[in-house]
């Protein structure tokens, strides 16, 4: 079987095809520029797949890999996705006295290390694969992922972050589950040179709508890697990095003509459920799989892990989220939901600087001992929450989008009104707008006006190493810094009014 990939580091002299991409411009659907970002695109299906763990790697017993594996001789409408951030090896520390020293130094090291995971992944063997910090700009560790994924019947798909520092995104999809409708990159040119894959895919087997109905139902694929907050100044930049995602899944969907259609987003997020991106993502109807498996709510942010970090600090930052097909018009505007998403990072760092609600414009108007902001002010302030004055800031346009919502009754000042309202103007979870019935059941009375389509349920989602999902980390894991989720979904009947 012959495998293609893209790679922007790879050598020409490979053997394998290059697909030849054509370059699109994303046009602009906000008043905001940052809508602007460069799409790569292809529409070339390219074969290659996973399979096979040690059933002990690094002396552990896989319980997690054996509970996702789906037999590989039954033809099953259920679909499990993996999302790794694998760490690569130009990032892995190896010598704790020299934070120099890397193990991409090291062949023997990574290429074990490596090999590990590989055996990890394609024991799994995941309808859908997704990971991050793929060490892209070292040709032979992508041909060994690229030659053991297609000899398993994997389609591969590779896009290195922009930086060209040799690390990047490798989603691969198993041709028994699904084959690819389209290719997208997207390229956000931004502070964290970070970017996204997004593979709209049709099912092999087709999903029972209705008793006369099968349907190959189509599904969105997203895979990327936010930027790590380093600082608070850039949540506002991950924040960015979020929208532009939603954005553009908006205007890919317009652009098809495509309606009910389930969107499955994976990756590193570098941010834990406490965080305004995991808010953001929430008000706009996704949910993540591994806490609704769980049965776990929003609050519960410290029941599982999947990251240790370079600081040593543990939390759950890799998320595999999914939305099912709503109506549209009984979701939040996607602009809307940003708007409060920025509102709530400037009450988070008044609320961090213990700074009391009806105290809150002498914070933020400096030597400002009145209870109003004017515009002036109000930039003054966005400037003081690190929100503005530095490249990954708002810009005017997005300022003055936050001045015309503050300003609710128009007349040139943001009183404190005004600011009880916006405080309470939280990014809300946005509830399901689909009520959900499982396959095998009857329509009830009345919602025969409802439009049918297939959505996906979530039946089970496991962390490896296990200790993850007790939030704990192993201090005898070495495979990577992150924990490998796996959820496993079954089709499902909504009705979307």
């Amino acid at each position: 079987m012959q495998s293609y990939h893209h790679n922007r580091s790879s050598s020409s002299s490979r053997r394998r095809s290059i697909v030849q991409r054509s370059r699109f411009i994303l046009p602009c659907f906000s008043s905001s520029p940052l809508s602007l970002f460069v799409v790569l695109a292809a529409a070339v299906p390219f074969p290659i797949y996973f399979s096979g763990l040690l059933s002990s790697l690094s002396g552990r017993n896989n319980k997690a890999a054996s509970t996702m594996r789906v037999n590989s001789n039954i033809a099953s409408t259920n679909i499990t996705c993996t999302t790794f951030n694998v760490l690569a090896p130009i990032y892995k520390r190896v010598d704790q006295q020299n934070q120099s020293i890397r193990e991409s130094q090291f062949r023997a090291l990574w290429l074990t290390r490596n090999q590990k995971i590989l055996d990890l992944l394609l024991n799994q063997r995941s309808s859908v694969i997704s990971l991050q910090e793929v060490w892209v700009g070292n040709e032979e560790l992508v041909n060994m992922y690229h030659d053991r994924l297609a000899s398993a019947g994997y389609t591969t798909f590779q896009l290195a972050r922009t930086n060209a520092r040799g690390d990047g995104l490798l989603t691969a999809i198993h041709k028994d589950y699904f084959k690819l409708v389209n290719y997208r990159e997207l390229l956000f040119n931004d502070f964290g040179d970070r970017v996204a894959q997004l593979l709209h895919v049709k099912s092999i087997v087709p999903f029972p709508l209705n008793e006369n109905q099968d349907v190959q139902q189509e599904v969105l694929i997203v895979n990327t890697h936010l930027l790590f907050p380093h600082d608070s100044s850039l949540s506002l930049a991950r924040l960015h990095q979020v929208y532009k995602i939603l954005e553009y899944l908006e205007a890919y969907q317009k652009e098809n003509k495509l309606t009910h259609m389930p969107i499955i987003l994976c990756g590193d997020w570098n941010g834990s459920k406490r965080g305004h991106v995991y808010k953001f993502l929430r008000s706009q109807g996704f949910i993540s799989s591994y806490d609704v498996a769980h049965q776990y709510t929003d609050s519960d942010a410290h029941r599982w892990v999947s990251h240790r970090n370079h600081r040593g600090n543990i939390c759950g930052v890799d998320f595999i989220w999914l939305c099912n097909p709503s109506s549209s018009n009984s979701r939040k505007p996607l602009r809307t939901s940003w708007v409060e998403a920025v509102f709530s990072i400037i009450k988070y760092q008044v609320q961090k600087a213990s700074i009391a609600e009806d105290k809150a414009f002498a914070f933020l108007g400096e030597n400002n001992h009145s209870d109003s902001l004017t515009y002036s002010g109000f930039c003054q302030a966005l400037q003081k929450v690190n929100l503005t004055g530095m490249p990954h800031g708002l810009s005017f346009q997005e300022t003055k989008e936050l001045w015309d919502r503050a300003d609710i009754d128009g007349n040139g000042v943001f009183d404190y009104e005004e600011l009880k309202k916006m405080w309470n103007m939280t990014v809300m979870v946005q509830s399901e707008n689909c009520k959900e019935s499982m396959m095998e059941t009857k329509k009830e009375e009345g919602e025969d006006k409802e439009e049918e389509a297939i959505g996906l349920k979530v039946k089970k989602a496991v962390l490896f190493p296990e200790e993850a999902e007790k939030g704990m980390w192993p201090e005898n894991y070495n495979l990577s810094d992150h924990a490998c989720l796996t959820v496993q979904f079954s089709p499902v009947k909504v009705l979307c009014s």
